[in-house]
């Protein structure tokens, strides 16, 4: 058969579609797809992908196939036992369409490589299973203006989202604006702590798959600024709207050497809890000469501190600017509370038991609610 009857042959079923055609198919064959993640989630968005027709496709997995990973990733099969992920997964994928091209990158992003392998594609899939992972795809997303399509799963449920991709003209938003920070280590378990459905990865896959080819088809509407909830229980959905907090975006490293220099691993496992004090509290310290003061807001933030001396360190220059803080405790203050305990946490790593690190719950605009309430 000649070549465009082969692609007629293959892709018959999309280019039939209403609202399809050969435009959409023209556009996935031309896309350049990140799959980060070839386990669980991974295998059914890549085998999706592949099949449909996505022109280039990248594997970013470090891992190798192992008996268990079998009751849900299926992909691969017993022979591929002990072999890297994503080299079989490619391997498989070419088999399945051997028109597209897949990129193999059997590594584990980290913030040293995350812009550069990135920066090459047009969109980005989260298929991993840990929370440093998830932040540093965002940030790194964020930072380079591209989509993000997340997915996550545990026991019998499943979450899908699609973040940096604008709305109806609303601001996007990123996987900061729903969960700004990570849970406490031991919080939230994973898929290999608290098992999983083996069918389950195989729906919210197909659920990621299926944004990614409504993104670069351009048909249909996106999880944009939403985020669907699947329980395998009971077969139902639920959607709930995320929007745009002006705050989160000041958690997210300022550049892509900024980027380079987050240990997001020490981020998302601190050893330490944070300790916050509410606004009643802070008021009481204000004048404790034992204490540094620390508004780590962004430069002329309103609303402006004139009613107590403090030093003003913006988040992002935390962490070079240590040796100011030389007082025993640190209280540190923002807007609402986020970025002050993404602020405390770092601080109570670099330090250990050395100083006290405090964060003001609620932030300025509790204390502020406060002194209201004093004069009213």
């Amino acid at each position: 058969m000649k070549e465009q009857e082969l692609y007629q042959e293959r892709y018959h079923r999309q280019l039939i579609l209403k609202g399809f055609g050969d435009a959409a198919q023209q556009r996935l064959l031309a896309a350049n797809v990140l799959v980060v993640g070839a386990g669980g989630l991974g295998c059914p968005v890549l085998q999706y992908l592949a099949a449909a027709g996505v022109g280039h496709i990248g594997i970013v997995d470090d891992d190798v196939v192992s008996l268990n990973n079998l009751h849900r990733q299926v992909l691969y099969n017993v022979q591929m036992i002990g072999q890297p992920k994503a080299i079989c997964a490619a391997k498989v994928l070419q088999q399945l369409n051997p028109n597209i091209t897949c990129t193999i990158h059997h590594e584990r992003l980290t913030n040293h490589n995350a812009a550069n392998i990135i920066s090459g594609y047009d969109i980005v899939i989260d298929g991993t299973d840990n929370f440093a992972s998830r932040y540093l795809i965002n940030d790194a997303c964020v930072l380079l203006e591209k989509p993000l399509i997340f997915g996550a799963i545990a026991q019998y449920e499943g979450q899908v989202a699609v973040f940096n991709v604008s709305l109806n003209n609303t601001p996007a938003t990123n996987y900061r604006d729903l969960f700004p920070l990570p849970p406490k280590p031991g919080e939230v378990l994973n898929c290999a702590e608290a098992g999983v459905l083996g069918v389950l990865p195989a729906i919210i896959g197909g659920f990621m798959a299926n944004e990614a080819i409504k993104l670069i088809a351009g048909i249909g509407q996106t999880l944009s600024n939403q985020l669907l909830t699947y329980n395998a229980l009971n077969s139902q959905t639920y959607e709930i709207n995320i929007s745009p907090q002006s705050a989160t975006r000041q958690l997210i490293p300022a550049t892509l050497h900024a980027l380079m220099q987050t240990d997001y691993d020490s981020f998302c496992n601190a050893t330490f809890a944070i300790e916050e004090i509410d606004a009643a509290q802070f008021n009481d310290l204000l004048h404790n000469d034992a204490i540094s003061i620390v508004d780590v807001r962004e430069k002329d933030e309103w609303p402006l501190v004139t009613q107590f001396s403090h030093l003003h360190i913006p988040l992002a220059q935390l962490m070079q600017h240590t040796a100011w803080l030389t007082a025993p405790t640190i209280v540190i203050f923002c807007l609402s509370g986020i970025r002050s305990a993404q602020a405390a946490m770092q601080l109570t790593n670099h330090f250990g038991s050395a100083k006290k690190i405090l964060s003001v719950k609620g932030g300025i605009q509790a204390w502020m609610q406060l002194q209201t309430q004093a004069t009213s």
